[in-house]
């Protein structure tokens, strides 16, 4: 059986002002479509093209129930877990082509 990576990420707009917590079998895929403004009327909406933050986890089930997590925690308890990994806040995916 092959193990297949899920990505738990969140994207920002450039003020950092709000946020949009996803999950996905290929990161750089779907945040390339986000660039683009493509598969998400929120992210294209509020201009959600920062990748923030990330996590990899081995099922997407796990996945899934990490992404209802965080979607119920309090902003600040967000930008904490963002600021873990990422102290400035830059868009993370700033290089991929």
């Amino acid at each position: 059986m092959k193990l297949t990576n899920a990505f738990i990420y969140i994207m920002s707009n450039k003020n950092l002002t709000t946020f949009y917590i996803g999950v996905t079998n290929d990161l750089e895929r779907r945040v390339k479509e986000h660039k683009l403004g493509v598969g998400c009327e929120f992210t294209s909406k509020y201009k959600l093209t920062h990748l923030v933050y990330y996590e990899i986890i081995n099922d997407i089930k796990t996945a899934i129930a990490r992404e209802k997590q965080l979607k119920n925690w309090r902003r600040q308890w967000k930008l904490d877990l963002i600021k873990e990994l990422n102290s400035e806040m830059v868009d993370l995916a700033i290089d991929w082509n």
